[in-house]
């Protein structure tokens, strides 16, 4: 039966998949990968023999039509990322967008998102929220941090070693040095680590020792 599944990878312990993710991964007739290297290793531990092929942000755009073409002829296709949830700030919006106005079925199963244990974890006020994922490099990126900087509700950032500390850095100037903010990196893996305090006192432990590993930022509301 035609349908596409977004099925969410570990995103550090290779014990956090789901038993009907690992199911599905098996039964598909092609499971579509942003890297497929990395996939290779995860079907390696759980010994999943799979039809693999890329889909990443360098070629979406290129191969939609493709696959919505192997959809519409009754195949079964599962998309999944490096790690995590499909389509959060990784590949597979537009890929789900595109079946949903064609009439193909898409099926998101829960599972690992890096966020969510990261704002559970903060101890910051989770019943309401805004998911910013990776700020903008330049262009938009001081109106962004203007506008955010009034916001009430928790905001969630995601990124990267090697801009945590410019990042960290513009918060302290545009949201206030006093600001309290939750940092996790390298959530369920062996060096996880989660460092809370003052955005000035985060910026300090991390200018100090060498960011390594991605990032979630969870920073206090107004």
């Amino acid at each position: 039966m035609s349908k596409l599944y977004l099925i969410p990878t570990p995103i550090g312990n290779l014990e956090d998949i789901t038993l009907r993710a690992l199911r599905l991964l098996k039964e598909v007739d092609v499971v579509l990968a942003e890297d497929t290297r990395t996939t290779k290793k995860l079907f390696s531990h759980y010994k999943i023999v799979a039809n693999l092929a890329a889909f990443h942000m360098h070629n979406e755009h290129k191969v939609l039509d493709k696959w919505i073409a192997r959809l519409k002829t009754g195949e079964s296709i599962a998309l999944v990322s490096d790690a995590g949830t499909p389509a959060i700030s990784d590949p597979g919006f537009l890929l789900a967008r595109e079946c949903i106005k064609e009439g193909i079925e898409v099926d998101c199963l829960p599972g690992a998102t890096a966020f969510v244990p990261a704002l559970v974890n903060s101890g910051l006020p989770s019943e309401k929220f805004i998911f910013e994922g990776f700020l903008p490099v330049k262009k938009g990126r001081q109106t962004r941090l203007k506008l955010l900087a009034e916001e009430e509700r928790t905001i969630i950032f995601y990124e990267s070693p090697h801009r945590i500390i410019k990042s960290l850095t513009q918060f302290c100037e545009y949201f206030g040095e006093k600001r309290y903010v939750s940092i996790s990196r390298e959530i369920s893996k062996m060096f996880e680590e989660t460092k809370r305090g003052t955005m000035l006192e985060v910026l300090q432990y991390f200018e100090e020792k060498k960011p390594k590993g991605e990032f979630v930022i969870i920073v206090a509301g107004k």
